[in-house]
């Protein structure tokens, strides 16, 4: 199907739905490498116009990647829930937007239409919102999940530890393991970034992380970040709580990185038969990214927003503890400054909420991106008005492993406290026990004669 906007006397025309998407699409460096973006300013406000009336039925009746040739395709179509689509279903995209901002979508009907709405919907209602409608919707999303504890209440804001080492070091790990939870953070999830996929590294680090989590008794999980195969490979011998993937949103990106739906499946099943987790059964860790599909050439024309609330169909099948873009981690050539990143992480933040996932975003950058730590102060700032689940907690900010920036652990408690938020409840609970936190939920001083602190030692 064709579409088509005149302004003035210039006619301006999209052959079909995926060009539509990708010209409607606020500039990024990603889609002008890919040559989807717009030429110009005007032909973006142009395919955002012609966007705002495309009925949301027309996403179940064009397909932006075959469905015969694409898995993530099927997914969406075989799974979506017509009885949550039926209250939104005579909607236009530019209807959704104002409904989305309205005060008749509350919390609750938000987490109500969720599994009604297919990711090019929501990736097309995000190309009509500005920065703070982006804000505005993702704060009135709530979703919780559990294993040890519970995650993503409103007023609520959690932290992974990610202790990476250059060299998986265990006492270079443990020192900051021990650093991080000292700062309140960890509720997240203790998770480590290993320099290997070795099995027998990634069962001796997730041994390290669960004997203390054991000897302190610390209402976390705990996860090794390998490939999917590597978790299941050593699951009979590993104390393995969560099970990390990469993901991407083409069947393409996934052959990429290794993976398929039914592997997932049969991780999601091992995982889950461990019966690891104490308050809930969320056993499932994803990580997406824009610029994923672009960068292993696996896009299939389309833009990498697009591509990239794709995943989140993939992710939300699996019903997941986390979910989190690493949204400045590829590089510049695909989203180039602070500006781009910070637009990048609002929109994967709303698109995720909206579609019913936990998201967290890794508010990071590359050392070659045109982008420094006020951007992400800036962007941090964002987040956790739009009510975002959890970011990283990385000693300094500066990941020695993975080489680049991202949030500390300072970074997380400045959050917390000028806005007022609180640690998953079980956590904040054990962090008042140990005596790193008062009832008022804020940190105190520890003395040198603490327990963690000679666990730091390893």
């Amino acid at each position: 199907m064709a579409y088509k906007a005149t302004i003035g006397n210039i006619v301006y025309a999209f052959p079909d739905l995926r060009t539509l998407l990708a010209r409607a699409t606020p500039y990024r460096s990603g889609d002008a490498l890919a040559g989807l973006t717009a030429a110009s300013y005007e032909e973006r406000i142009a395919a955002q116009i012609v966007l705002a009336d495309v009925p949301l039925k027309q996403f179940l009746q064009e397909a932006i990647i075959p469905y015969e040739t694409d898995e993530i395709t099927r997914l969406i179509i075989d799974e979506h829930a017509t009885d949550a689509f039926a209250p939104i279903s005579h909607f236009t995209v530019g209807q959704l937007r104002d409904w989305l901002l309205s005060d008749a979508a509350t919390t609750l009907q938000l987490q109500q239409v969720a599994t009604g709405l297919t990711p090019e919907m929501v990736a097309a209602v995000s190309k009509l919102m500005r920065n703070q409608d982006l804000i505005s919707v993702a704060r009135k999303c709530e979703v919780i999940t559990s294993f040890r504890n519970t995650l993503g209440l409103k007023g609520h804001f959690s932290v992974r530890l990610q202790p990476n080492h250059a060299t998986d070091d265990a006492r270079g790990i443990a020192a900051s393991m021990v650093d991080g939870l000292l700062y309140g953070s960890g509720d997240a999830v203790i998770g480590i970034n290993p320099a290997t996929d070795s099995p027998a590294v990634v069962v001796q680090l997730l041994q390290m992380i669960d004997d203390l989590r054991q000897q302190y008794a610390i209402p976390t999980q705990s996860c090794v970040l390998c490939h999917v195969t590597t978790a299941l490979s050593i699951m009979p011998q590993a104390p393995v709580d969560l099970v990390f993937q990469s993901i991407g949103g083409t069947e393409a990106t996934n052959s990429s990185f290794g993976v398929n739906l039914s592997m997932l499946a049969e991780a999601q099943a091992a995982a889950l038969s461990l019966q690891r987790g104490t308050v809930g059964h969320n056993v499932m860790y994803f990580e997406t990214g824009q610029g994923s599909s672009l960068s292993a050439n696996a896009h299939a024309g389309v833009d990498q927003q697009t591509c990239e609330v794709r995943a989140y169909a993939v992710a939300r099948k699996f019903a997941p503890l986390l979910v989190n873009t690493v949204v400045g981690f590829i590089g510049p050539e695909y989203l180039y400054d602070g500006k781009q990143i910070i637009r990048a992480a609002l929109e994967d933040h709303c698109c995720g909420k909206l579609l019913g996932l936990p998201m967290g975003v890794d508010v990071c950058y590359t050392n070659h991106a045109e982008a420094d730590q006020d951007d992400m102060d800036n962007l941090l700032t964002l987040l956790g008005v739009a009510g975002c689940s959890y970011i990283m907690g990385v000693p300094g900010a500066d990941d020695i492993m993975l080489n680049y920036q991202s949030t500390s652990f300072h970074d997380a408690l400045y959050l917390r406290q000028v806005l007022g938020l609180r640690p998953a409840p079980e956590f904040e609970q054990w962090l008042v026990r140990q005596g790193i936190m008062n009832e008022q939920g804020k940190l105190q001083q520890v003395p040198r004669e603490h327990p963690l602190i000679a666990a730091g030692s390893y």
